[in-house]
């Protein structure tokens, strides 16, 4: 009789167990910690990290506006520049960045994902048209136009992306630092309540 009640209570606590969720995100599933603190360059506390040739960049751009609801956060921007491709496009990003003085907004991000994204049946050339497009239709110079001045604000961004990339050993997108201290897994999440359940999380954390 006492091992058929052991046997029922084991089963019961393991019911119990299994109907409990537990929500707090877990290093190394939902984020990890950064290898070296990167508070110094005075990041927003949300930052996306991203590329504009990454396809899931391209797709994160469209939920950014929502986790910026669900997190009560200005989420700010990175560009990497792990290698070649991410270093042309960081370019890209930075020469609008430095002449706005800020982020691109919204359309104008997705106008770049969609100039830079251009198809492999696409020329060198109608690839340059449609970035420059991208700039002259808001009055700015392309990165093809710009002055020398210009051209050493720009290696100085570029320097600065190549540090925190380099430093914080990012080598996948699209992700978030916090806090200059965390990096979020987005393949540890299933949608962007997840993935905004977890920067809340970060953002509190000390």
């Amino acid at each position: 009789m006492k091992k058929i009640l052991s046997l029922i209570l084991v089963a019961f606590m393991t019911i119990l167990a299994g109907c409990s969720e537990n929500s707090t995100p877990k290093e190394g599933e939902q984020y990890q910690k950064l290898a070296t603190n990167l508070s110094t360059y005075r990041l927003p506390p949300v930052t996306e990290v991203f590329s504009l040739n990454c396809g899931h960049c391209r797709k994160m751009e469209e939920v950014i506006p929502q986790l910026e609801s669900l997190t009560n956060q200005s989420i700010g921007k990175m560009h990497v520049t792990f290698n070649q491709s991410a270093q042309v496009a960081a370019m890209i990003y930075y020469t609008a960045e430095m002449q706005l003085g800020g982020q691109p907004d919204h359309d104008m991000m997705n106008e770049l994902f969609s100039a830079v994204q251009m198809g492999d049946g696409a020329t060198i050339t109608e690839k340059q048209q449609a970035i420059e497009s991208v700039f002259h239709s808001r009055n700015l110079k392309s990165p093809y136009e710009l002055e020398e001045a210009q051209q050493e604000q720009l290696f100085r961004a570029m320097q600065i992306a190549d540090e925190i990339t380099t430093k914080g050993q990012i080598n996948g997108v699209p992700t978030f630092i916090v806090n200059g201290k965390y990096m979020v897994m987005t393949s540890g999440h299933q949608d962007a309540e997840g993935i905004a359940d977890t920067i809340n999380y970060l953002t509190n954390l000390k």
